[in-house]
């Protein structure tokens, strides 16, 4: 038998909302008893029942045959019952998809299982929840933060990815600015528009006159600015390569040193400060392959 492994399970997630069926029952009592022997449709491998009090429960069942278009149900288990079980309206959400359904389950306190209706009407569920929780490590600005936006983007839209949720871990100008404090500043673009208040800033891709500034860059700064200037100025890193993180946790992070390809290094994975939606898509399934190779829908 396959329920006590199911049950165990974290991330339960079915693999298809149309194997989900919602039916309505007059109370929470016996629930097992009031399905066992009713006919349900070949596709139906899950029911959400609900009563008119609004309780929910999450079932799983088993049919007699998958061949016929129906066939009585001769197998019924309580994957949760109404007092561990919440329910979620919300239209934005894609209930196709395992990361959107533990976004939704993370708003939500004290519930072992979180059903979703969402886009399109359909409806479908997360047991156990406990999605991967990204470290998305950034520079601020753009706002938002391209990489984190790109990521969000992505987990919003994949269906054959585990759940994810994703962590921004962010620093700012201001706050590189703060570790050294300088009366000059040379950032690496100009097209951000940031300036360092109570500063003068300048811009690397623009080629200023030379001044006794502090450079807020990374090592192709450095290097552009030896190449231009003849020198390595005063400066702190910004890379968020070059950011520490906690052992153990999965992390996504960019660098400009990296042009065409994304890079494992340790617990993080690391794409090209440019990166395309294809490399980040890329990296996302890395990081699943290393921190979630057993999970799969039911």
């Amino acid at each position: 038998m396959t329920q006590p492994a199911l049950l165990s399970r974290t991330n339960v997630v079915p693999s298809a909302y149309r194997g989900v069926s919602v039916s309505h029952v007059r109370g929470m009592d016996g629930l097992r008893d009031h399905f066992l022997g009713r006919e349900a449709y070949r596709r139906t491998r899950f029911i959400v029942a609900r009563d008119d009090a609004g309780a929910t429960a999450v079932l799983r069942v088993e049919k007699e045959s998958t061949g016929p278009l129906f066939s009585p149900i001769v197998d019924v288990e309580v994957l949760a019952g109404p007092d561990e079980c919440a329910y979620v309206e919300d239209p934005l959400t894609d209930t196709a998809v395992p990361s959107e359904l533990a976004r939704v389950a993370a708003g939500v306190a004290g519930a072992r299982a979180v059903v979703v209706k969402g886009r399109y009407e359909h409806v479908s569920f997360i047991v156990n929840p406990a999605p991967l929780h990204l470290v998305v490590q950034e520079v601020l600005p753009p706002e938002p933060a391209k990489l984190l936006d790109q990521v969000r983007r992505l987990l919003a839209v994949a269906e054959d990815l585990p759940p994810i949720l994703p962590v921004a871990d962010a620093v700012t100008f201001a706050d590189l600015a703060a570790a050294a404090p300088a009366q000059r500043y040379l950032l690496p673009c100009g097209g951000s528009g940031v300036a360092v208040a109570g500063a003068a800033t300048a811009y690397l891709d623009q080629r200023p006159p030379r001044e006794p500034w502090t450079l807020l860059g990374c090592a192709r700064s450095r290097d552009i600015h030896e190449w231009f200037y003849g020198d390595r100025p005063p400066g702190v890193e910004m890379c968020p390569r070059a950011r520490p993180h906690d052992p153990g946790t999965a992390v996504l992070t960019k660098c400009c040193l990296l042009e065409d390809r994304i890079d494992r290094d340790g617990d993080r994975v690391v794409v090209p400060w440019g990166a395309t939606l294809g490399q980040v898509g890329e990296a996302l399934r890395e990081i699943a392959a290393r921190w979630e190779p057993e999970w799969r829908p039911v």
